[in-house]
């Protein structure tokens, strides 16, 4: 496949478009230890697809923490946004494709569960903000992914139906909510997601190990 039909392309952020996910584990060990919990072996799945807002909801029921939804929210935040900073790199190949993507008229937008603060800290970081017509969060619409809210939103935002829209994720949840809006799904490999890459391969259209793969010797991209 190439991106011949593909007039915008929508990234989820963390493990996906950026290599996040080792500090979002390390804030969760951190932050539930400070009150006395070791973190639970199944949280990442129990979280997978939440927005920040769900997520903090979701620690505060499980949890007997100290804290409102909003205090947890500002607390994860001011723990994140420095290694957000200056420790979490864009995937690699992913740069390149933004600005393929640019030069060809291929619209880019964001659809992650981060909080918008954080989302605009790594992108600004990284000097990428300019390339996306679209960011949104989950907290914007009515349920985060596995539903297909998020991705429908993206869209309309970019004014692209979603037959021509194609998708990066890289855990079950978003490759779901990508399917479920009727987009084109490709999984991205991630450290933090390998065990559920059988998972992964049975519920996207391509799968690839990093953006690179997608340039073929002509520099062109393809599926």
């Amino acid at each position: 496949m190439t991106l011949e039909n593909i007039k915008a392309i929508i990234f989820d952020l963390d493990g996906t478009l950026v290599d996040s996910m080792w500090m979002w584990k390390a804030i969760d060990i951190e932050f539930l230890g400070r009150y006395g919990y070791d973190c639970p072996d199944d949280l990442q799945r129990e979280i997978e697809g939440m927005s920040f807002t769900e997520t903090a909801a979701y620690f505060l029921g499980r949890f007997r923490l100290p804290l409102t939804i909003d205090e947890i929210k500002a607390v994860w935040t001011d723990m994140s946004i420095d290694k957000y900073r200056h420790e979490v790199p864009v995937k690699p190949g992913a740069r390149r494709l933004l600005k393929y993507a640019e030069e060809h008229g291929i619209l880019c937008g964001i659809a992650t569960s981060n909080g918008a603060d954080l989302v605009e800290a790594v992108l600004a970081s990284q000097g990428i903000r300019p390339y996306f017509q679209a960011v949104t969060t989950a907290c914007e619409v009515k349920e985060g992914k596995p539903s297909p809210d998020i991705y429908q939103k993206v869209a309309q935002t970019l004014g692209v139906e979603p037959k021509n829209c194609l998708v990066f994720e890289d855990v079950p949840a978003g490759a779901l909510a990508g399917r479920r809006a009727g987009m084109t799904v490709c999984g991205v490999a991630d450290a933090d997601a390998a065990h559920l890459r059988g998972e992964m391969l049975r519920l996207t259209d391509y799968f690839i190990e990093d953006f690179c793969q997608l340039f073929d010797e002509s520099g062109e991209v393809c599926l």
